[in-house]
């Protein structure tokens, strides 16, 4: 084994990493960006080594820094993590080549699954099933739409090199076909450096299963299938295992269709083989088709070592320092029933636009797994997928899993920056998914309640409205008192939006009541704990005049500073702003030129994805304040419309 690994990586994969080499005695080495100077990876490990700046090109893109980070820390071998360099065949040869041995596959069977199209070819002749779609060279734009008509719409355009749901664009009729292939192929350039893109069959009540597959080089196991078919614009939100209603036959072959694929190339070490599956008639050994490899450790890994028992981090670690498979498939068992939920910092009411922030407060309840690279008082950097954390809950079955899956969720506190967190609750508390009817168009038919943004209640608001105040810790004993009259004052709140003003009259350093509208809510302090109205009050936290009650997966108020009101007005429809920094990809708009609402006036690059910015009502454009390839700061402004007349 080991002495001494590298992580080349950052956030939650690399101290999920790190607890797995330290638990075996293994010492780990961590690398970091400029942004990264105090994360959490860096303060797990036992050493850091800076290796650039912030954007990834300058520091965890950098495989020359990275094995110098190695050789001069004495590590014997570098784990990829996920993301950056994992799947990145040059880098394994240099790391070979540099007498360091690389935790994973090899380049020639990276290589080998790299390209979509390819990929499907090389599993066609080992006999795993694909889906129908055009996979080949040409890449001319008339070429690929009469290849989409011949395959049948709707068709999904996917950038051979992709992942992740970039580069992706599902066509659901012939005239948008151009602008989504030309839509796809810019995504794909800038997140790949290669524009090509394939064409598949969309499978119009679609399944995403995976199979979960660890080789040595020669042999190879599968641990059962996850189920990621809970997704939006195709990336994964909440993940399972095993499939709901997987049937012993269909496990088989899909199993066995995924051992035969890592065979057919020599993989050693952890690995993912994606299907999609038809699910309009139920699991049939049929009806799944081979998507593509992921040549690494999966972001929901932790579903299946949940169900298996198994450390897959400790599998690779052992298989990567020369010994055979740690079991045979027989083996292997499934115990139980597992989820993830991917907790992100992003606004859901705003199109799940990713945040940015300071974490004021974090905390997981001790009935699920959480596994995070952030604590309270990191920053939810710009240069780096927004995830926060992934909270992970087992049980003997579906319903007890989801359940507490569900609890976790609600248990979850977070402050500091908006989140997804009340998405997954809803997601977790939903009727169908409980039942199992999965596919991946569940939240796009079901999105307007699943994003419906919790309000807070009366008991909520005099809650916010005591830490407002300053009045939820100790007290002097005559505290609140006016020459022995009860003192009374107002104290004002944004929520949502709108101004709530809350009336509140000290009775005693325990004791309050607050007119919240029609409501008096009466909270005492019993036994050291707050009571609205006889009901223990949930927990608090106050970041300056921002105010998180952990409440409905977090309600959040504003104080109003009397001696400087502003008001909280509305967004100026007369100015495109950029919602977070990023590259201007491009600018759609120019002086003088009619728009209407929602036409597309520029591209904003920003957290690895595009996003484009809509015009917010119909005018004339005034002013172009920015060109392609500009860098803008949030809130910069990008594109102003000509006034409206009275």
């Amino acid at each position: 084994m080991f002495e001494r690994i590298l992580i080349a990586n950052r956030g939650e994969i690399a101290c999920r990493i790190m607890r797995t080499a330290r638990a075996m005695g293994v010492e780990v080495v961590a690398v970091y960006s400029d942004a990264d100077r105090g994360a959490a990876h860096v303060a797990l490990a036992d050493r850091a080594v800076w290796i650039g700046g912030a954007a990834p090109s300058e520091s965890y893109l950098r495989g020359d820094a990275i094995i110098a980070a190695a050789l001069e820390t004495g590590a014997e071998a570098i784990h990829p993590g996920y993301g950056f360099l994992s799947e990145n065949p040059d880098f394994v040869e240099a790391v070979e080549a540099a007498g360091l041995v690389f935790i994973g596959p090899s380049a020639r069977a990276i290589r080998a699954m790299g390209l979509k199209d390819a990929a499907k070819v090389l599993m066609e002749k080992a006999g795993v099933p694909v889906v129908p779609g055009y996979h080949g060279a040409n890449q001319d734009p008339e070429h690929l739409a009469g290849a989409a008509e011949a395959i049948g719409y709707p068709v999904l355009i996917k950038a051979v090199a992709g992942g992740g749901g970039k580069g992706m664009r599902l066509v659901e009729q012939p005239e948008r076909f151009a602008e989504a292939l030309e839509s796809a192929q810019g995504e794909a350039r800038t997140a790949f450096g290669n524009a090509a893109v394939l064409i598949e069959k969309y499978i119009q009540k679609p399944r995403h299963i995976e199979v979960q597959v660890f080789g040595d080089g020669t042999r190879a196991v599968h641990l059962f299938e996850r189920d990621c078919s809970l997704q939006r614009r195709h990336q994964k939100v909440i993940e399972e295992a095993p499939a709901p209603g997987m049937t012993p036959e269909v496990r088989a072959a899909m199993g066995q269709a995924a051992v035969r694929a890592a065979e057919a190339i020599g993989y050693a070490g952890a690995g993912t083989i994606e299907f999609i599956v038809d699910g309009s008639e139920g699991l049939r050994a049929d009806r799944f088709w081979f998507m593509e490899m992921n040549t690494r450790l999966q972001v929901e890994h932790p579903v299946t070592e949940a169900i298996t028992g198994v450390d897959l981090v400790e599998w690779q670690l052992r298989v990567a320092a020369g010994e055979g498979l740690p079991a045979r498939q027989e083996d292997l068992t499934i115990n139980g029933h597992a989820f993830e939920a991917r907790l992100y910092a992003e606004d859901v009411p705003k199109g799940f636009l990713p945040a940015t922030g300071t974490l004021s407060h974090l905390a997981f309840p001790g009935i699920a797994r959480a596994d995070s690279g952030v604590r309270a008082g990191d920053e939810i950097s710009p240069w780096y997928d927004p995830m926060i954390a992934k909270v992970i809950t087992h049980g003997p079955t579906r319903a007890v899993a989801l359940r507490r899956l569900a609890a976790a969720l609600e248990g979850t506190e977070v402050a500091g920056t908006v989140t997804n967190l009340g998405f997954l609750g809803a997601l977790a508390r939903h009727a169908g998914f409980a039942a199992g009817e999965v596919d991946t168009g569940l939240i796009a038919r079901d999105l307007e309640a699943l994003v419906e943004v919790p309000e807070a209640g009366p008991r909520e608001v005099a809650l916010a409205a005591l830490a407002g105040l300053d009045l939820l810790g100790d007290m002097q004993p005559d505290a609140g008192f006016v020459l022995w009259s009860p003192l009374e004052r107002e104290v004002r709140l944004i929520h949502g939006g709108a101004e709530i003003s809350v009336r509140q009259v000290t009775l005693g350093a325990d004791a309050h009541d607050l007119r919240v509208g029609d409501a008096v809510i009466a909270a005492r302090r019993v036994d050291g704990r707050w009571r609205l109205d006889g009901q223990p009050a949930p927990g608090v936290a106050v970041d300056g005049n921002r105010i998180t009650v952990f409440a409905r997966y977090g309600l959040t108020f504003d104080l109003v500073d009397p001696l400087a009101r502003e008001g909280a007005a509305g967004g100026d429809a007369t100015l495109i702003e950029a919602p977070m920094p990023g590259l201007v990809k491009a600018v759609y708009a120019a002086p003088g030129q009619a728009v209407a609402k929602g036409d597309r006036l520029a591209v904003l690059e920003a957290m690895k994805m595009e996003h484009s910015l809509l015009a917010a009502r119909d005018g004339v454009v005034a002013e172009v304040l920015v060109a392609a390839g500009d860098q803008v700061s949030a809130g910069a402004a990008l594109v102003r419309l000509e006034e409206e007349s009275a």
